[in-house]
């Protein structure tokens, strides 16, 4: 199986008031093609700076960070930005819709920037898969979290990622509406045969994927099978 992710002795430091600050501490790591992976571990032990290397939101100061064959570490902020464009898909805590924009609006931009003709077709079915076909021609300031969280997730996959990349996604969302978006999230996510890597707190939401992933001050800690993670938090 072809590998979708691969890091060799990845390595993040980041210059602090005090002086250098290391934030990864060579990983070294595959995800395969069609896999679904979190990562877990405690608060600043490097998870969301480890998906931000995947997908090229910070580049490594050391080692290797490959995507889907490509070499992210020698790619500057132009190509970077192209290959995201045509490769992944990101879904934040924060949503990150543009407030002057319509739900169908967002979804389309991404579309459009791609140059897909059929940018608010693709965009307005997108929004009926996650049940806002409804709320198209609404603005953020005028849906819920979970809704905005919804939009967020639609325009994350209306471009068909081959990488789906999701960090604490309902973070700020309640119980219900959290349910809801990690259903579709794993639900469409594997229905387009995307890689999804998930970062979480929520050790029962890690279990839902192939693979754990635990981080611990910066390095690999274990990378467990889900079954495993309860005995592992010990």
């Amino acid at each position: 199986m072809a590998d979708a992710l691969s890091l060799s002795d990845a390595r993040l430091t980041l210059r602090g008031n005090a002086g250098p600050v290391e934030i990864l501490r060579g990983i070294t790591l595959q995800v395969h093609e069609g896999e679904t992976v979190g990562l877990v571990g405690p608060s600043g032990s490097g998870k969301s700076s480890l998906l931000m290397l995947m997908g090229g939101l910070e580049q490594a100061t050391g080692g290797e960070v490959r995507a889907l064959g490509q070499d992210l570490t020698r790619m500057d902020e132009d190509a970077l930005a192209r290959f995201r464009r045509d490769n992944m898909g990101v879904v934040f805590q924060s949503f990150h819709l543009i407030p002057t924009m319509t739900a169908l609006e967002n979804v389309a931009t991404p579309l459009e920037l791609a140059g897909h003709r059929d940018a608010f077709a693709r965009a307005r079915a997108e929004l009926d898969t996650v049940g806002l076909g409804h709320r198209a021609d609404h603005y953020p300031s005028q849906m819920s979290g979970g809704e905005q969280q919804r939009v967020a997730l639609a325009r994350a996959l209306a471009p068909r990622p081959r990488l789906l990349l999701a960090d604490e996604p309902t973070g700020n969302l309640d119980e219900s509406n959290g349910r809801a978006i990690v259903d579709l999230l794993f639900g469409l996510g594997r229905g387009k045969g995307a890689t999804l890597v998930l970062v979480t707190h929520d050790e029962a939401l890690a279990a839902r994927c192939d693979r754990v992933i635990r981080l611990r001050d910066g390095r690999l800690d274990s990378a467990l099978a889900p079954r495993d993670t309860t005995r592992a938090a010990e």
